[in-house]
């Protein structure tokens, strides 16, 4: 048995402490928030009349093609039916317009049938797709690492570009389709489009971000006598003649599962060279925004999620439905990936394109999230830092090098890796 520190209870650090803990190992985990879940956390608030609701720091998609994810809900007695929505892919618009993947098909058919019918768009986009997508299958889903998207995408027509190419990379990499990479896009598409069944299909939380796993994962740990430390922010890291000091404890091992910025500075202050060198590296990170307009006063929509047109001044690419989906009725959401803009004119763009795109006119504004540095710049040819640091020191989070953007998936295979204690 060893003494695992973990600092950082996000979706990566629970995962790790889970891993760890089974493995028989004892666990101490430090997080300086009060509450569980690092960037995908529940948020409380009032609706106008006074009443409390559970929103979420960010409104976050699941796909069916997250493994791990959905393997450790159900290891923590949690049932991915009974608190996620599934829906095949459906990249709609409110005019009806866009593509809707069928549910139940094996792939690649199911893509082939969505392209086919995809609404508004000529034989020629569909033409334009379906030569693209052939050839990246023949190709091994790999490009040239300098790759940007759009490059990528460059044969495609700007129909299927700005329906099709731009919300997915959105969503997925947050980074705009002329900054992302290429190759993790593709890596992106094989695991969701073209591996398993369902792979592709949404999964929408019909709960807040805190019951969706954070809160079960605390009630396991509990269960199995791990340390949960909330409120407690680590200080300094030091190597010893045996292991690692954490703020003065000692552990076999310590796990860096905290946001990159924190994580570079605890790396910095170790006094070694090696993870010197690590912390330039995960400072180097440049980092995208998101943010979440919640309002109230919305009527049901057609569906729990539709796509917006998103240009200048029109910012959000998605909005949801919360009264579908578990919340109180009338309740929305509108998402703005890649976010810039300043939380006050960006709640009026979001209100005026509401008023433009869905008429709907009269919405209360309740709350507008803004995560400043929710993921990292997915760019093309980005030397992500290693999961290791030094020796008894690895580093895990959805901004380790992998082949997955900043996603909860990534956060949670990275834990996992972490927790499970192979060499370093």
């Amino acid at each position: 048995m060893k003494t695992i520190g973990i600092i950082g209870a996000g979706w990566a650090g629970l995962a790790c402490a889970i891993e760890a803990t089974r493995a028989g190992h004892a666990v101490t985990v430090f997080e300086a928030a009060r509450t569980l879940g690092g960037r995908a956390r529940a948020l409380p608030a009032q609706l106008p009349g006074g009443a409390p609701v559970l929103l979420d720091n960010g409104q976050h998609i699941l796909i069916g093609a997250y493994s791990a994810t959905l393997g450790l809900m159900r290891e923590l007695g949690i049932d991915p039916a009974a608190v996620l929505h599934r829906m095949p892919l459906r990249l709609r618009f409110a005019d009806g317009g866009g593509l809707a993947v069928p549910p139940g098909w094996p792939p690649p058919l199911d893509l082939l049938a969505g392209i086919l019918g995809a609404r508004g768009w000529s034989w020629r986009d569909k033409a334009a797709l379906l030569r693209s997508a052939l050839a990246w299958r023949a190709g091994g889903f790999l490009c040239d690492p300098s790759t940007s998207v759009g490059q990528l995408c460059a044969g495609l027509t700007p129909r299927v570009r700005r329906e099709l190419v731009e919300p997915l990379c959105i969503s997925a990499l947050n980074t705009p389709v002329e900054h992302a990479s290429g190759q993790v896009f593709l890596r992106v598409l094989h695991d969701a489009l073209f591996t398993e069944r369902g792979g592709a299909d949404l999964l929408l939380p019909r709960v807040d971000l805190g019951a969706l796993l954070p809160d079960a994962a605390a009630r396991w740990l509990a269960q199995h006598g791990t340390r949960v430390l909330t409120g407690t922010r680590v200080q300094a890291i030091a190597r010893d003649t045996t292991g690692w000091l954490a703020d003065g404890e000692r552990f076999d091992r310590v796990v860096l599962a905290c946001p990159p910025w924190e994580a570079a500075r605890l790396a910095a202050g170790a006094g070694l060279l090696e993870a010197a060198a690590w912390s330039q590296s995960a400072q180097a990170l440049a980092h995208e925004a998101i943010a979440t307009v919640y309002v109230t006063g919305g009527p049901a929509l057609s569906a729990p999620m539709l796509a917006l047109r998103s240009s200048a001044g029109a910012p959000a690419q998605f909005i949801f439905d919360r009264g579908q989906l578990g919340g109180p009725p009338g309740l929305l959401s509108f998402v703005v990936s890649a976010s810039s803009e300043e939380r006050e004119a960006l709640q009026q763009q979001v209100l005026a394109q509401a008023r433009e795109q869905l008429g709907l006119a009269g919405l209360q504004p309740l709350l507008t999230v803004v995560e400043k540095r929710a993921t990292f710049a997915c760019t093309p040819g980005l030397e992500r830092p290693p999961a290791r640091i030094a020796p008894g020191l690895v580093a895990c989070g959805d901004y380790v090098e992998g082949p997955y953007p900043a996603t909860i998936e990534g956060a949670v295979r990275s834990g996992k890796a972490a927790g499970g204690l192979g060499p370093v």
